[in-house]
């Protein structure tokens, strides 16, 4: 996570442009492709039995031409180099030429390595055969169909959630929705008609199957922020924005669960919605601590889950203290100029070459920098930092003027502006200051962190040292950190194959203390205090 890791890559061309993808271990091309921006037709869930992800191989070495390629593909289409991409796993780089792409689509399979493993066994599954788990964060959502009497998982999907229209921040959501019921009820259809468009996705290139699957369907799980539920269900936004409630939690129940399960075309559906734990503190959080079984872990077990809105957790012993902070949209590539989602063109990491030279730059897709993605921008400011163009201030040591500081002379969209300084340090300072008020009320201090689990894709490319050189992570050895990419996704995952989905939650929310940061002395002036780019507890 923290380097460059050699792995073989696909090089994948179509008469729109190119991209260069890593491949994980097994991986078949499908596999690859279905979770970047360009995906080949697929009907079979990548069996091989429908024939449609057909590519050609144009160079590189793979596994040699499957049972199902040889029925589906004629001897003459082999000759040519024609492979399903679902049977094509390579053993180094190859190079793949995609004749006929699928349409686009705003939906991408989750990276099997992002995902938490599964045990095999089926579960009793009485509702229906299929389940669905649904984490429904602020900027993406991210939806599981799996197949309970087998216990597999079908398939996952992550996509932009299409509240963002209404604003990046929360409380421009929640003020939307709290005009009037139409517009509250806009916000919810918005979301119902995203998960029901992934489930969709995945019933037509994963199954092959229509209405049918659908009826199949049981368990619904769903866990998100608190104002992510509010704004699902419409009930509980005005209560949300009322800081005498920051320690409670906020009903988010709908007030007619009949008429809200109607929109949803699942006849024989149960909604599970987990109840958040208090405030801005959701059901998430309780998804990612019984994800990462952080109170059966050592005291000084830390939790954080960072987006936009960021969610801590740190285990004593006996109690979990969970509190929340408005990160920010910088860690979600938003609000910095130049910033951007981790999609193709996103600079995803940064590091130092040699004197005079230009920083290696790393873009999802290898193909030119379009912009800074979360990891990408911590390298960055880390970098400027430790060769003095940028100072613990966070002012650059010489102005720059209206192009920015370019870390690539020649790019102009490697520059760094000095409001996505500002951003970043914002952000980071409000979880620093988090970190160190938790540990406060617990009676611990950075020396006592054992553990420290960082969930959220952002965390899946960032570079520890660089985020601890410049105050975003706690001052501890590296091997005391452990990234979970999709923790909030595994925590519904494991409630939807149990028998029962809400028992999980209830065990760990009774050990949950919230804190509400609002009212607690002491945090304003840590906030200020971890303002600057530098390392906690040192400069």
């Amino acid at each position: 996570m923290n380097g460059a890791r050699s792995r073989p890559t696909v090089l994948v061309r179509w008469a729109g442009g190119e991209l260069r993808l890593p491949l994980g271990a097994g991986q078949s091309v499908r596999e690859v492709l279905d979770a970047s921006t360009v995906r080949v037709r697929a009907a079979c869930g990548g069996t091989g039995q429908c024939g449609a992800c057909s590519v050609r191989l144009m160079g590189g070495a793979a596994n040699p031409p499957t049972l199902a390629e040889r029925q589906k593909l004629t001897p003459e289409e082999r000759g040519a180099g024609a492979r399903l991409a679902c049977q094509l796993r390579p053993t180094e780089d190859i190079e793949v030429y995609v004749d006929g792409p699928a349409p686009e689509s705003p939906w991408r399979a989750i990276p099997r390595e992002d995902l938490a493993p599964v045990s095999t066994g089926p579960v009793s599954a009485e509702g229906g055969r299929l389940g669905v788990a649904v984490d429904l964060g602020t900027t993406h959502l991210r939806v599981s169909l799996w197949d309970l009497h087998r216990g597999r998982r079908i398939a996952t999907r992550r996509g932009p959630n299409p509240q963002q229209t209404f604003g990046a921040d929360v409380l421009n959501r929640l003020g939307h929705a709290l005009v009037s019921p139409t517009r509250s009820a806009e916000l919810s259809n918005l979301v119902c008609a995203s998960v029901v468009g992934a489930l969709r996705d995945i019933v037509a290139r994963d199954l092959g199957e229509g209405a049918r699957a659908f009826a199949e369907i049981g368990d619904v799980v769903v866990v998100g922020n608190t104002a992510m539920l509010t704004l699902l269900t419409e009930r509980g936004a005005a209560a949300l924005l009322q800081p005498e409630n920051w320690l409670s939690a906020v009903e988010c129940a709908p007030v007619d669960l009949r008429a809200w399960r109607a929109r949803w075309p699942m006849p024989n559906a149960r909604l599970v919605l987990p109840g958040p734990i208090a405030g801005f503190i959701g059901s998430d959080l309780l998804a990612a601590l019984v994800a990462t079984s952080l109170p059966r872990g050592p005291p000084g077990s830390l939790l954080l889950d960072i987006g936009t809105n960021t969610e801590l957790a740190l285990w004593d012993g006996q109690t979990v203290h969970a509190t929340s902070v408005p990160g920010g949209p910088a860690f979600e590539g938003a609000g910095v100029r130049f910033g951007m989602a981790a999609e193709p063109g996103a600079i995803y990491q940064v590091e130092a070459a040699a004197a005079g030279a230009p920083p290696s730059l790393r873009t999802v897709g290898g193909g030119e920098a379009r912009g800074y993605c979360g990891s990408g921008l911590v390298d960055a400011l880390a970098l400027l930092r430790g060769d003095g163009r940028l100072k613990p201030s966070g002012r650059f040591a010489v102005a720059p003027g209206p192009e920015g500081v370019r870390l690539d002379p020649d790019v102009p969209r490697t520059a760094i502006f000095g409001a996505g300084v500002d951003a970043y340090q914002r952000a980071k300072a409000a979880i620093a200051a988090a970190m160190a008020t938790l540990l406060g009320e617990a009676g611990l201090g950075w020396g006592d962190l054992r553990r420290v689990c960082v969930c959220g894709t952002f965390g899946r490319t960032l570079n520890l040292r660089n985020a601890q050189a410049t105050g975003l992570l706690p001052p501890v050895a590296p091997e005391r950190f452990e990234l979970h990419p999709e923790a909030a996704l595994a925590g519904c995952e494991l409630a939807l194959r149990s028998t029962d989905p809400i028992l999980g939650f209830d065990q760990v929310r009774d050990r949950v203390r919230p804190l509400n940061l609002g009212a607690h002395p002491g945090y304003d002036e840590g906030y200020v205090r971890h303002l600057r780019l530098e390392p906690i507890g040192g400069g």
